[in-house]
C-alpha cells in the first residue's frame, strides 16, 4: 500500500471537519474524533459540522450535536463524509457546492461507507478509483458509472480523495490518515490504545456472507501471533503451516478465508510493517533493519519496500523522523 509524501506540516495542528448529514451513522461519526485525537490531540483539532449548527439525528436514534455548519468545510484540511441512512436521496446543493469548493482549494476529503455516494453525488470520484461498503458497491458503479469502484478493499487513497468500506473500515482509514500524516510508529501507538490492528492486509471478499460459513477451528490467530514474534528468523510458509499443524495447501485456504491474503504475501507486510517501525526509531542501516525484519539483504529490503509502501527505505525515513531539536 502506497503511503505518499504527507501534504501537511506534521507539526503544525490539522483541522478536520467531520460532516454529519441526516440519519448519520453515530458509530462512524465518532471514529475521527476518537482516533484522530487518542494520542494526537496536539495534531488534529476535529470538528462535528452539519447543513447548520444544531442536532443532527442519528441512525442510532438520538442527536449528536453539530458546532459548526457548512463554513467549517471552507477552512478545514481534511473533511470526513461518514456513512447516512439516506444514500437513496440526492445530497443538497448546498453540500455538494461546499464539497466541491474544498476540494478545488486543496482539502482532502475522505468518506466511510456509503458516504462515497455524496463524494460521486459532487462529481469528485469521477474516473477514479474508489469503494464503499461491498453490499452497496454495485449500486454505486450503477448510479455513477464514470467511478471506478473496487468492491474488494478496505480503503482507496487517490491522494487528494480518498473512500474506504463498510463501517469498521473507518477505523482502517482513520489509522491510515495518521500513518500518511505522521509515520507508521504513530499510527501503531495509537491502534494499540484502541485495541485496533494497525494495518489490515485483505479486502471486503472475507466478510461478505457465505452460503456455508468457516469452522471455527480453522482460526490461525495463533499462529500469526507466532509468527510475528519471530519476524527476524528465516521463517518459510511451511514454517506457519507446520506450526499450526497443517498441510501448506489447507494453510493458503485458511489465510484466504481469515486476511484475504496469501500467508507469503501476509509475511511479507509483516516485515515490511517491521522495517518502518525501526526506520523511524532507529538509527540502524538498511543492513540491520532487513536482517531484523527477516527480509535478508538491503536490496532484499529495498524491494519490497518500494513494492508495498511506494518509496525507498530511506526516502521514507527522511519523510517520518523529524530532525533532533537544537
Amino acid at each position: 500500500m502506497p503511503v505518499p509524501t504527507p501534504r501537511h506540516d506534521p507539526v503544525a495542528r490539522h483541522e478536520v471537519a467531520v460532516l454529519a448529514l441526516p440519519e448519520v451513522l453515530a458509530m462512524e461519526v465518532g471514529m475521527p474524533f476518537q482516533i484522530l485525537t487518542s494520542r494526537t490531540a496536539d495534531r488534529y483539532r476535529v470538528t462535528l459540522c452539519g447543513r447548520v449548527r444544531g442536532p443532527v439525528p442519528t441512525s442510532g436514534g438520538y442527536a449528536v450535536v453539530a458546532t459548526a455548519g457548512l463554513e467549517a468545510l471552507a477552512t478545514a484540511d481534511t473533511i470526513v463524509v461518514p456513512a447516512s441512512e439516506r444514500t437513496h436521496e440526492p445530497p443538497p446543493d448546498d453540500v455538494l457546492d461546499a464539497l466541491r469548493a474544498a476540494h478545488a482549494r486543496g482539502a482532502r476529503l475522505v468518506s466511510i461507507c456509503v458516504g462515497a455516494f455524496v463524494l460521486a453525488a459532487a462529481g469528485l470520484l469521477d474516473g477514479r478509483r474508489a469503494t464503499t461498503h461491498w453490499a452497496h458497491a454495485e449500486r454505486l458503479a450503477a448510479t455513477f458509472p464514470r467511478v471506478l469502484v473496487d468492491p474488494d478493499v478496505l480503503f482507496v487513497d487517490e491522494g487528494d480523495v480518498i473512500t474506504s468500506a463498510g463501517v469498521a473500515s473507518g477505523i482502517d482509514v482513520c489509522l491510515h490518515l495518521l500513518r500518511t500524516d505522521h509515520g507508521a510508529a504513530v499510527a501503531n501507538e495509537v491502534a494499540r490504545a484502541i485495541v485496533a490492528p494497525p494495518h489490515r492486509d485483505g479486502g471486503q471478499a472475507q466478510y461478505i456472507a457465505r452460503a456455508v460459513p468457516e469452522p471455527a477451528a480453522t482460526s490461525l490467530a495463533t499462529t500469526r501471533q507466532w509468527a510475528m514474534d519471530r519476524l527476524g528468523e528465516p521463517l518459510v510458509v511451511a514454517d506457519l503451516a507446520r506450526h499450526a499443524r497443517v498441510s501448506e495447501r489447507t494453510l493458503a485456504r485458511a489465510f484466504a478465508a481469515e486476511t484475504g491474503s496469501s500467508p507469503l504475501r501476509w509475511l511479507t507486510a509483516a516485515r515490511v510493517d517491521r522495517a518502518r517501525e525501526l526506520l523511524e526509531r532507529t538509527t540502524w542501516g538498511t543492513d540491520r533493519i532487513a536482517a531484523e525484519c527477516g527480509l535478508g539483504t538491503a536490496a532484499n529490503m529495498r524491494l519490497h519496500f518500494h513494492r508495498r509502501v511506494g518509496v525507498s527505505p530511506s526516502e521514507y525515513r527522511r519523510t517520518f523522523v523529524l530532525p533532533p531539536s537544537r
